[in-house]
């Protein structure tokens, strides 16, 4: 599904990451620690196609991202549900238009998914907070509605950036139980995360392999955690 190929990626002149190689495979979960600058947003962006390696080949579906248009990016992006570290939302809109926004910007008819959304919403959660605004949501509740809009378009990948980093434990709790039940569903997922509790947690529940960035490379992180 994504196969990432002695990859590297430079920035400002030095080299972020280096002969990085890894396949998902379909129905995986990962975890992907590392302290903080170490690379994992960096590691996630060259994942779903947001930047392009500066060397080796990272493969979406297939197609090598050096050889795909902006639309073959878009079109690849309603594969791969993507929940940001910093939850940015349209604070003028709902948690409903929110999280229906993919559909708007793909042309679906967001009205003929209304009962979906509406699942959705009520699978993360928030049924009673469908029509709050951003700023009115706690942060647990920004995480859930940030997830239910990646996977609106029902995504074959899920990755996520740290979404349990300013969260308290019971919700972070909650929120992996969420994306347990994505896998389950045969999704693959990606939790880039330093809180190590948190993988320890899911170890207990599901197959996960966990993954470490250091010194600019990927290693597949010990059984101690």
């Amino acid at each position: 599904m994504i196969e990432l190929e002695n990859v590297a990626y430079s920035y400002g002149g030095g080299e972020l990451l280096s002969e990085i190689s890894l396949k998902l495979s379909p129905g995986s979960f990962h975890f992907l620690t590392g302290p903080s600058g170490a690379g994992k947003t960096t590691f996630l962006k060259l994942c779903y196609g947001a930047l392009v390696p500066t060397a080796g080949h990272t493969r979406l579906f297939g197609a090598d991202v050096r050889d795909m248009s902006r639309d073959d990016v878009a079109m690849m992006r309603r594969r791969v549900g993507v929940v940001h570290q910093d939850c940015q939302f349209l604070d003028h809109l709902s948690v409903t238009e929110n999280v229906a926004l993919p559909l708007t910007v793909a042309g679906q008819d967001s009205i003929a998914e209304l009962s979906n959304l509406r699942e959705l919403l009520k699978w993360v959660g928030l049924s009673n907070r469908a029509e709050a605004l951003p700023p009115e949501l706690s942060g647990g509740e920004r995480q859930r509605a940030a997830l239910a809009r990646a996977v609106i378009m029902s995504p074959d990948v899920i990755l996520a950036d740290e979404p349990t980093g300013n969260i308290d434990w019971e919700m972070s709790q909650r929120l992996l139980q969420l994306l347990l039940e994505l896998n389950r569903m045969g999704k693959t997922i990606m939790v880039a995360t330093h809180d190590l509790n948190l993988i320890r947690a899911a170890k207990n529940q599901v197959q996960a392999r966990v993954l470490r960035i250091s010194n600019r490379r990927l290693q597949l992180a010990g059984a101690d955690l």
